[in-house]
C-alpha cells in the first residue's frame, strides 16, 4: 500500500516549473513578489553553477579520451 502511494506522488521532471508558472501573482503583495524575484534568481544562479560543473565534466571526460595527435 505505501509503495502505491509512493508512485502516485511521484512527478515528473519540470512539475514544479509548471506549478511555478500556474500561480496566480495577483494574490501576492509587494514584498512577497520581491522575496519570489529573489528566490528565483537564486535557483538560476544553481542552475547555471550545475551547467558549468557538467561542462567542465564533459570537458574532462573528451580530453582523457581524446586521440592522440600523433596517433
Amino acid at each position: 500500500m505505501a509503495d502505491e502511494d509512493a508512485e502516485a506522488v511521484r512527478r515528473s521532471r519540470g512539475w514544479a516549473m509548471t506549478e511555478l508558472a500556474r500561480e496566480d501573482l495577483d494574490l501576492y503583495a509587494i514584498l512577497d513578489l520581491e522575496e519570489r524575484i529573489a528566490a528565483l534568481e537564486a535557483e538560476i544562479a544553481r542552475t547555471r553553477s550545475q551547467i558549468e560543473r557538467k561542462r567542465a565534466g564533459r570537458a574532462a571526460a573528451d580530453a582523457f579520451f581524446a586521440k592522440p595527435a600523433n596517433g
